[in-house]
């Protein structure tokens, strides 16, 4: 492969390309962009295939990344010869298969394109995300450059804290938003910011092209594969007109209070002033998600009354003084005493969270309890300091070393029953307690969670 493909000029190339239509996007708000393909040539597939994951699980044409880059400049010359040729570019099927959701029996489905599909999917991306980057709102923070889980938390957090003494939280959930998107309304909304044949073709393929399961292909007129490099992009364009907006522009002026959205991909929370605003807007949301095919889960949406509590001793038999708590991507908010003793909202693990990360690393114990101790000593950690890069936020230390310790407990627990010679216990300061069977690990610990101590 020539050496000359993968240089550093394309990349500068495709970044400048981008912010070009990011200038036309912005100079030309509200209106329909017909001529955007043009700029994914060779150079452009070439970095779309540097940002492709070469780890993930191969589609239903069994080929690896790998055996892709073989011969890469051939592939990626095919692959856009076939996209911008029209019918000779056909999506394969997405292979769907389950994976664990919360607990030990749920599941649920997730898409797997081929990974040919992969790089195509995110040349796209690449070439809309400009465009629509421009009309998406600050609201929203899902799956967008420069945005994260934990910007989405903070301002959520920012924005109780600006109501003095709280208010109310409606906390939402969209029962199977990923198989409920109408492919219609979502052709109607893309259409009305991007009309470039190519990329409207390719759109309207991806979500034709169904779903393998069991040796059957599914087709459906509704829904986005889960798990495709397009769908995050798609959920946002539909959820930025069905939700962002109309809250913005039709709800908000309507409103006696403040109230703020916070949104991230599916999942969002709506914080209000007075409580009239927020069933106001609790009985006005099933009828404006009915309108475009979603449905708010019944069990998962609820109002909580999330106020400061108040000071003093309790009247007999009154609640009033609970404020309630709720969750958002996987954190319970709550209300506590800072340092200082101020009321402030304060965030830890979510119960569910803490029990799916333990039990997955205790799964993992179990399983490999029969590699060297050195060798397992490098997993769990591995796992911890992907779980605090997440969950290591200001407040939670508490259950980041609750963690720890659980995890120290498991994995003596499995290491014990290797042999019957050697019984390995914990010593001071949950350390690996010195024996004859475990002498190479002996006293050193799990990492220590790297947060700010409440």
């Amino acid at each position: 492969m020539d050496g000359k493909m993968m240089g550093k000029p394309s990349r500068k190339t495709v970044s400048t390309k981008r912010k070009r239509i990011a200038q036309l996007a912005k100079q030309m708000p509200g209106e329909a962009l017909t001529s955007l393909s043009h700029h994914i040539d060779i150079a452009w597939l070439e970095e779309a295939h540097r940002r492709t994951r070469k780890d993930g699980a191969v589609g239903v044409d069994g080929q690896t990344a790998e055996e892709y880059a073989a011969n890469l400049e051939g592939n990626l010359q095919s692959l856009l010869d076939r996209a911008k040729s029209g019918d000779h570019y056909r999506a394969p099927p997405v292979r769907r298969v389950y994976i664990p959701k919360e607990g030990r029996s749920k599941t649920r489905p997730i898409g797997i394109p081929t990974f040919e599909d992969k790089v195509l999917q995110r040349a796209v991306v690449m070439a809309l995300e400009p465009v629509f980057e421009q009309d998406f709102l600050d609201c929203s923070y899902g799956f967008r450059p420069k945005r994260s889980a934990q910007g989405a938390l903070e301002a959520l957090r920012n924005h109780v804290m600006e109501m003095r003494g709280g208010g109310w939280v409606l906390e939402a959930d969209i029962e199977g938003f990923s198989d409920s998107v109408d492919h219609a309304q979502l052709r109607r909304m893309f259409c009305e910011r991007v009309r470039d044949g190519v990329l409207v073709r390719l759109i309207g393929k991806w979500l034709k092209a169904g779903m393998l399961e069991d040796g059957c292909v599914y087709h459906a007129d509704t829904g986005t594969p889960q798990g495709g490099v397009i769908s995050p992009l798609l959920a946002n364009i539909y959820l930025h007109e069905v939700l962002d907006v109309w809250f913005h522009q039709q709800v908000l002026p309507r409103l006696r209070g403040r109230a703020h959205l916070v949104r991230y991909a599916d999942d969002f929370v709506i914080v209000f002033d007075t409580e009239v605003d927020a069933h106001r807007v609790l009985d006005v949301l099933p009828k404006r998600f009915g309108k475009y095919g979603l449905r708010l889960h019944p069990d998962k949406t609820r109002l909580v009354r999330f106020t400061k509590p108040r000071g003093g001793p309790k009247p007999p038999g009154s609640d009033d003084d609970h404020p309630g708590s709720f969750e958002l991507l996987g954190f319970r908010h709550f209300w506590g005493r800072s340092r200082k003793g101020h009321w402030v909202v304060k965030r830890k693990t979510a119960s569910s969270r803490f029990s799916r990360a333990l039990h997955r690393i205790a799964s993992w114990c179990r399983v490999n309890r029969h590699w060297s101790i050195s060798q397992q000593h490098e997993a769990p950690n591995a796992k911890l300091r992907g779980h605090d890069a997440y969950y290591g936020i200001s407040g939670n230390y508490r259950m980041l070393a609750s963690l720890r310790r659980e995890v120290e407990r498991i994995w003596c627990k499995w290491l014990s029953r290797r042999s019957r010679k050697g019984v390995l216990k914990l010593g001071e300061n949950g350390r690996l307690a010195s024996t004859p069977s475990f002498g190479a690990c002996a006293g050193r610990p799990l990492p220590v969670p790297r947060v700010a101590k409440p």
